[in-house]
Protein backbone atom coordinates (compact mmCIF):
# COMPACT_ATOMS: atom_id res chain seq x y z
CA UNK A 1 0.00 0.00 0.00
CA UNK A 2 2.78 2.44 0.91
CA UNK A 3 4.44 1.95 -2.49
CA UNK A 4 1.19 2.86 -4.21
CA UNK A 5 0.97 6.09 -2.24
CA UNK A 6 4.34 7.19 -3.59
CA UNK A 7 3.77 6.05 -7.15
CA UNK A 8 3.86 9.64 -8.52
CA UNK A 9 7.39 10.00 -7.17
CA UNK A 10 8.62 6.69 -8.51
CA UNK A 11 7.02 7.45 -11.87
CA UNK A 12 8.79 10.77 -12.00
CA UNK A 13 12.10 9.12 -11.10
CA UNK A 14 11.57 6.57 -13.87
CA UNK A 15 11.02 9.42 -16.32
CA UNK A 16 14.22 11.14 -15.15
CA UNK A 17 16.19 7.95 -15.65
CA UNK A 18 14.63 7.32 -19.06
CA UNK A 19 15.59 10.83 -20.14
CA UNK A 20 19.23 10.15 -19.17
CA UNK A 21 19.09 12.85 -16.48
CA UNK A 22 19.84 10.60 -13.52
CA UNK A 23 22.14 12.04 -10.84
CA UNK A 24 23.93 10.30 -7.99
CA UNK A 25 25.97 11.53 -5.04
CA UNK A 26 29.67 10.72 -5.09
CA UNK A 27 31.80 10.76 -1.96
CA UNK A 28 34.70 13.17 -2.31
CA UNK A 29 37.25 12.93 0.50
CA UNK A 30 39.84 15.71 0.20
CA UNK A 31 43.46 14.87 0.95
CA UNK A 32 44.70 18.40 0.21
CA UNK A 33 43.46 21.63 -1.33
CA UNK A 34 43.36 20.16 -4.86
CA UNK A 35 43.55 16.40 -4.29
CA UNK A 36 41.26 13.77 -2.88
CA UNK A 37 39.55 10.48 -3.45
CA UNK A 38 36.30 10.11 -5.38
CA UNK A 39 34.51 6.96 -4.27
CA UNK A 40 37.94 5.74 -3.16
CA UNK A 41 39.81 6.65 -6.36
CA UNK A 42 42.72 9.12 -5.86
CA UNK A 43 42.58 12.12 -8.19
CA UNK A 44 43.22 15.78 -8.81
CA UNK A 45 40.11 17.83 -8.02
CA UNK A 46 39.47 19.97 -11.10
CA UNK A 47 35.92 21.01 -10.21
CA UNK A 48 36.09 22.70 -6.80
CA UNK A 49 34.97 26.31 -6.36
CA UNK A 50 37.71 26.85 -3.77
CA UNK A 51 39.30 29.34 -6.15
CA UNK A 52 41.97 30.67 -3.79
CA UNK A 53 42.66 27.42 -1.93
CA UNK A 54 41.41 28.94 1.33
CA UNK A 55 39.14 26.04 2.34
CA UNK A 56 42.32 24.11 3.14
CA UNK A 57 44.30 27.04 4.54
CA UNK A 58 45.37 26.27 8.13
CA UNK A 59 44.84 29.85 9.32
CA UNK A 60 41.29 29.89 7.96
CA UNK A 61 40.52 26.47 9.40
CA UNK A 62 41.85 27.42 12.81
CA UNK A 63 39.42 30.34 12.97
CA UNK A 64 36.37 28.08 13.34
CA UNK A 65 35.28 28.67 16.93
CA UNK A 66 31.94 28.94 18.67
CA UNK A 67 28.71 27.04 18.24
CA UNK A 68 25.30 27.05 16.67
CA UNK A 69 23.28 30.25 16.72
CA UNK A 70 20.15 28.63 18.09
CA UNK A 71 17.70 30.98 16.44
CA UNK A 72 17.06 33.45 13.66
CA UNK A 73 19.01 36.69 13.52
CA UNK A 74 15.98 38.62 14.81
CA UNK A 75 15.24 36.34 17.76
CA UNK A 76 18.38 35.14 19.50
CA UNK A 77 20.77 34.30 16.70
CA UNK A 78 22.75 37.48 15.99
CA UNK A 79 26.22 36.98 17.46
CA UNK A 80 29.33 39.18 17.72
CA UNK A 81 30.85 37.00 14.98
CA UNK A 82 28.09 38.09 12.58
CA UNK A 83 28.65 41.76 13.37
CA UNK A 84 32.43 41.41 12.97
CA UNK A 85 31.99 39.81 9.57
CA UNK A 86 29.54 42.46 8.38
CA UNK A 87 31.86 45.23 9.59
CA UNK A 88 34.72 43.67 7.62
CA UNK A 89 32.49 43.54 4.53
CA UNK A 90 31.67 47.23 4.94
CA UNK A 91 35.39 47.98 5.12
CA UNK A 92 36.06 45.90 2.00
CA UNK A 93 33.10 46.98 -0.16
CA UNK A 94 32.41 50.45 1.26
CA UNK A 95 28.67 50.04 1.84
CA UNK A 96 26.30 48.33 4.29
CA UNK A 97 26.38 44.53 4.33
CA UNK A 98 24.15 41.71 5.54
CA UNK A 99 25.27 38.10 6.09
CA UNK A 100 23.06 35.16 5.06
CA UNK A 101 23.25 31.38 5.54
CA UNK A 102 23.83 30.99 1.78
CA UNK A 103 23.92 32.96 -1.44
CA UNK A 104 20.65 31.25 -2.34
CA UNK A 105 19.08 32.81 0.78
CA UNK A 106 20.57 36.18 -0.18
CA UNK A 107 19.20 36.12 -3.72
CA UNK A 108 15.76 35.05 -2.53
CA UNK A 109 15.61 37.83 0.04
CA UNK A 110 16.68 40.61 -2.34
CA UNK A 111 14.48 39.57 -5.24
CA UNK A 112 11.46 38.87 -3.05
CA UNK A 113 11.63 41.98 -0.88
CA UNK A 114 12.93 44.73 -3.15
CA UNK A 115 10.04 44.93 -5.60
CA UNK A 116 6.36 45.84 -5.58
CA UNK A 117 3.61 44.26 -7.68
CA UNK A 118 3.92 45.49 -11.24
CA UNK A 119 7.66 46.21 -11.07
CA UNK A 120 9.40 44.82 -14.12
CA UNK A 121 12.76 43.11 -13.67
CA UNK A 122 15.00 42.19 -16.60
CA UNK A 123 16.75 38.89 -15.89
CA UNK A 124 19.60 37.48 -17.99
CA UNK A 125 18.64 34.28 -19.78
CA UNK A 126 21.51 32.36 -18.16
CA UNK A 127 20.99 33.56 -14.60
CA UNK A 128 21.39 31.09 -11.74
CA UNK A 129 18.40 29.13 -10.45
CA UNK A 130 18.45 31.09 -7.18
CA UNK A 131 17.81 34.31 -9.12
CA UNK A 132 14.98 32.70 -11.04
CA UNK A 133 13.41 31.34 -7.86
CA UNK A 134 13.83 34.67 -6.07
CA UNK A 135 11.90 36.44 -8.81
CA UNK A 136 9.23 33.74 -8.73
CA UNK A 137 8.88 34.17 -4.98
CA UNK A 138 8.58 37.94 -5.28
CA UNK A 139 5.88 40.04 -6.83
CA UNK A 140 7.81 41.52 -9.74
CA UNK A 141 7.21 40.70 -13.39
CA UNK A 142 10.23 38.86 -14.76
CA UNK A 143 11.37 39.69 -18.30
CA UNK A 144 14.00 37.25 -19.54
CA UNK A 145 16.47 39.05 -21.80
CA UNK A 146 19.15 37.51 -24.06
CA UNK A 147 22.40 36.62 -22.38
CA UNK A 148 24.83 39.49 -21.80
CA UNK A 149 22.83 41.84 -24.02
CA UNK A 150 22.38 45.22 -22.32
CA UNK A 151 20.56 46.59 -25.37
CA UNK A 152 17.75 44.11 -24.71
CA UNK A 153 16.87 45.58 -21.31
CA UNK A 154 13.41 47.16 -21.69
CA UNK A 155 13.09 50.85 -20.93
CA UNK A 156 10.27 49.99 -18.51
CA UNK A 157 12.47 47.82 -16.28
CA UNK A 158 12.82 48.85 -12.64
CA UNK A 159 15.92 46.66 -12.33
CA UNK A 160 18.23 44.37 -14.28
CA UNK A 161 19.78 41.34 -12.59
CA UNK A 162 22.82 39.65 -14.05
CA UNK A 163 25.78 37.59 -12.88
CA UNK A 164 29.27 39.05 -12.71
CA UNK A 165 30.86 35.74 -13.74
CA UNK A 166 28.49 33.16 -15.16
CA UNK A 167 28.99 29.75 -13.60
CA UNK A 168 28.34 27.61 -16.67
CA UNK A 169 29.85 29.70 -19.49
CA UNK A 170 32.60 31.37 -17.49
CA UNK A 171 32.00 34.73 -19.14
CA UNK A 172 31.50 38.24 -17.81
CA UNK A 173 29.05 40.69 -19.39
CA UNK A 174 30.15 44.24 -20.15
CA UNK A 175 28.49 45.79 -17.12
CA UNK A 176 29.50 49.28 -18.25
CA UNK A 177 26.98 49.07 -21.08
CA UNK A 178 23.93 48.36 -18.96
CA UNK A 179 21.48 51.28 -18.65
CA UNK A 180 21.84 53.41 -15.55
CA UNK A 181 18.17 54.14 -14.90
CA UNK A 182 17.19 50.62 -13.72
CA UNK A 183 18.77 49.33 -10.55
CA UNK A 184 21.73 47.11 -11.42
CA UNK A 185 21.82 43.92 -9.33
CA UNK A 186 24.91 41.76 -9.85
CA UNK A 187 25.33 38.26 -8.44
CA UNK A 188 29.10 38.07 -7.90
CA UNK A 189 29.15 34.65 -6.22
CA UNK A 190 31.88 33.26 -8.50
CA UNK A 191 33.83 36.51 -8.80
CA UNK A 192 34.25 38.07 -5.34
CA UNK A 193 37.57 37.20 -3.78
CA UNK A 194 39.01 36.14 -7.12
CA UNK A 195 38.50 39.09 -9.46
CA UNK A 196 38.76 42.87 -9.31
CA UNK A 197 40.61 45.25 -6.99
CA UNK A 198 40.80 43.75 -3.49
CA UNK A 199 38.71 40.89 -4.89
CA UNK A 200 35.58 43.03 -5.05
CA UNK A 201 34.35 41.20 -8.14
CA UNK A 202 33.83 41.49 -11.87
CA UNK A 203 31.91 44.75 -11.63
CA UNK A 204 34.72 46.44 -9.70
CA UNK A 205 37.20 45.13 -12.28
CA UNK A 206 35.24 47.15 -14.86
CA UNK A 207 34.97 50.22 -12.65
CA UNK A 208 31.26 49.62 -12.05
CA UNK A 209 29.51 49.91 -8.68
CA UNK A 210 26.22 47.99 -8.88
CA UNK A 211 23.29 49.17 -6.81
CA UNK A 212 23.18 45.71 -5.23
CA UNK A 213 26.00 43.17 -5.06
CA UNK A 214 25.33 39.61 -3.94
CA UNK A 215 28.34 37.53 -2.96
CA UNK A 216 29.36 34.13 -1.66
CA UNK A 217 31.69 32.94 1.07
CA UNK A 218 31.53 29.30 -0.07
CA UNK A 219 33.77 29.78 -3.11
CA UNK A 220 36.88 31.98 -3.21
CA UNK A 221 36.70 32.71 0.53
CA UNK A 222 36.76 29.01 1.46
CA UNK A 223 33.90 29.06 3.96
CA UNK A 224 30.11 29.14 3.57
CA UNK A 225 27.26 31.65 3.50
CA UNK A 226 26.29 34.58 1.33
CA UNK A 227 26.08 38.34 1.67
CA UNK A 228 24.39 41.40 0.24
CA UNK A 229 26.06 44.77 -0.30
CA UNK A 230 23.87 47.79 -1.04
CA UNK A 231 22.41 51.06 0.19
CA UNK A 232 21.38 51.41 3.85
CA UNK A 233 17.68 51.25 3.00
CA UNK A 234 18.13 47.84 1.35
CA UNK A 235 19.84 46.36 4.39
CA UNK A 236 17.02 47.52 6.66
CA UNK A 237 14.42 46.28 4.18
CA UNK A 238 15.98 42.82 4.10
CA UNK A 239 16.08 42.67 7.90
CA UNK A 240 12.41 43.62 8.08
CA UNK A 241 10.92 41.97 4.98
CA UNK A 242 13.39 39.44 3.54
CA UNK A 243 11.64 36.15 4.21
CA UNK A 244 14.74 33.98 3.78
CA UNK A 245 16.48 36.18 6.37
CA UNK A 246 13.57 36.47 8.79
CA UNK A 247 12.54 32.85 9.00
CA UNK A 248 15.75 30.83 9.10
CA UNK A 249 18.30 30.04 11.78
CA UNK A 250 21.36 32.28 11.71
CA UNK A 251 24.63 30.82 10.39
CA UNK A 252 26.65 29.09 13.14
CA UNK A 253 29.42 31.11 14.76
CA UNK A 254 32.20 28.89 13.30
CA UNK A 255 30.89 29.59 9.80
CA UNK A 256 30.98 33.35 10.37
CA UNK A 257 34.48 33.06 11.81
CA UNK A 258 35.65 30.98 8.83
CA UNK A 259 34.14 33.53 6.44
CA UNK A 260 35.90 36.42 8.19
CA UNK A 261 39.24 34.60 8.12
CA UNK A 262 38.75 33.78 4.43
CA UNK A 263 37.88 37.38 3.62
CA UNK A 264 41.09 38.54 5.30
CA UNK A 265 43.22 35.83 3.66
CA UNK A 266 42.05 36.57 0.09
CA UNK A 267 45.20 38.42 -0.94
CA UNK A 268 46.49 39.88 -4.18
CA UNK A 269 49.21 37.21 -4.11
CA UNK A 270 46.62 34.44 -4.17
CA UNK A 271 44.70 36.19 -6.95
CA UNK A 272 47.91 36.48 -8.97
CA UNK A 273 48.63 32.78 -8.49
CA UNK A 274 45.10 31.97 -9.62
CA UNK A 275 45.50 34.08 -12.75
CA UNK A 276 48.77 32.29 -13.57
CA UNK A 277 47.19 28.84 -13.25
CA UNK A 278 44.18 29.93 -15.33
CA UNK A 279 46.45 31.18 -18.12
CA UNK A 280 48.44 27.93 -18.02
CA UNK A 281 45.33 25.74 -18.28
CA UNK A 282 43.81 27.78 -21.09
CA UNK A 283 47.09 27.74 -23.05
CA UNK A 284 47.40 24.00 -22.61
CA UNK A 285 43.84 23.31 -23.76
CA UNK A 286 44.15 25.59 -26.78
CA UNK A 287 47.44 23.93 -27.78
CA UNK A 288 45.55 20.61 -27.96
CA UNK A 289 42.81 22.07 -30.16
CA UNK A 290 40.18 22.74 -27.48
CA UNK A 291 38.16 25.97 -27.41
CA UNK A 292 37.33 26.76 -23.79
CA UNK A 293 34.59 29.28 -23.09
CA UNK A 294 35.05 32.39 -21.01
CA UNK A 295 38.22 34.02 -19.80
CA UNK A 296 38.54 33.48 -16.05
CA UNK A 297 38.89 30.61 -13.56
CA UNK A 298 35.74 28.81 -14.76
CA UNK A 299 36.90 26.94 -17.88
CA UNK A 300 34.04 25.16 -19.69
CA UNK A 301 34.51 22.85 -22.67
CA UNK A 302 31.32 22.17 -24.63
CA UNK A 303 31.59 18.56 -25.80
CA UNK A 304 27.95 17.57 -26.41
CA UNK A 305 26.45 14.17 -25.56
CA UNK A 306 29.91 12.68 -25.05
CA UNK A 307 30.34 14.61 -21.79
CA UNK A 308 29.60 11.69 -19.44
CA UNK A 309 31.99 9.34 -21.21
CA UNK A 310 34.71 11.96 -21.31
CA UNK A 311 34.31 12.72 -17.60
CA UNK A 312 34.55 9.00 -16.82
CA UNK A 313 37.73 8.73 -18.89
CA UNK A 314 39.24 11.67 -17.02
CA UNK A 315 38.46 10.07 -13.66
CA UNK A 316 40.17 6.87 -14.80
CA UNK A 317 43.22 9.03 -15.53
CA UNK A 318 43.12 10.68 -12.12
CA UNK A 319 41.21 13.91 -12.78
CA UNK A 320 37.77 14.64 -11.35
CA UNK A 321 35.67 17.03 -13.47
CA UNK A 322 32.04 15.82 -13.65
CA UNK A 323 29.94 16.31 -16.75
CA UNK A 324 27.46 19.19 -16.75
CA UNK A 325 24.33 18.24 -18.67
CA UNK A 326 20.66 18.99 -19.23
CA UNK A 327 18.72 20.56 -17.56
CA UNK A 328 21.63 22.53 -16.08
CA UNK A 329 22.66 23.39 -19.64
CA UNK A 330 20.67 23.01 -22.88
CA UNK A 331 20.68 19.71 -24.77
CA UNK A 332 23.61 19.58 -27.13
CA UNK A 333 25.56 21.96 -24.87
CA UNK A 334 26.74 19.31 -22.42
CA UNK A 335 30.18 20.16 -21.12
CA UNK A 336 33.08 19.59 -18.84
CA UNK A 337 33.64 22.51 -16.50
CA UNK A 338 37.11 22.82 -15.08
CA UNK A 339 37.50 25.22 -12.17
CA UNK A 340 40.97 26.44 -11.33
CA UNK A 341 42.36 27.07 -7.86
CA UNK A 342 45.36 29.11 -6.83
CA UNK A 343 46.36 25.97 -4.93
CA UNK A 344 46.73 23.91 -8.12
CA UNK A 345 50.39 23.40 -8.90
CA UNK A 346 51.79 23.91 -12.41
CA UNK A 347 52.40 20.15 -12.51
CA UNK A 348 48.76 19.44 -11.67
CA UNK A 349 47.58 21.78 -14.42
CA UNK A 350 49.77 19.91 -16.90
CA UNK A 351 48.36 16.60 -15.64
CA UNK A 352 44.80 17.84 -16.20
CA UNK A 353 45.64 18.83 -19.78
CA UNK A 354 47.47 15.56 -20.46
CA UNK A 355 44.57 13.51 -19.07
CA UNK A 356 42.13 15.23 -21.40
CA UNK A 357 44.30 14.83 -24.49
CA UNK A 358 43.77 16.34 -27.94
CA UNK A 359 40.40 17.66 -29.02
CA UNK A 360 38.55 15.41 -31.47
CA UNK A 361 38.94 16.31 -35.12
CA UNK A 362 35.72 17.70 -36.58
Amino acid sequence: MSEGRFAPWTDRLAAIRAADQWRTLRTVAPTGPTTGTVDGRPCILACTNDYLGLAWDPTVRAAATGGGAGGSRLISGTRPAHHALEEALVERFGRPALFFPSTWHANLAVLQAAFAPGDEVASDALNHASIIDGLRLGRATRRVVPHADPDAVPATARAVVVEGLFSMDGDTPDLRRYPTAPWLIVDEAHAVGALGPEGRGAAAAQGVTPDVLIGAFGKAYGAAGGFVIGPPALRELLINAGRSFLFTTAPPEPVAALALAGLRAATDERRAALADRVAQLRRGLQALGWSPLGHAHIVPLVVGPNALALAARLLERGVFAPAIRYPTVPRGQERLRFTVSAAHTPTQIDQIVDALGPAPVR
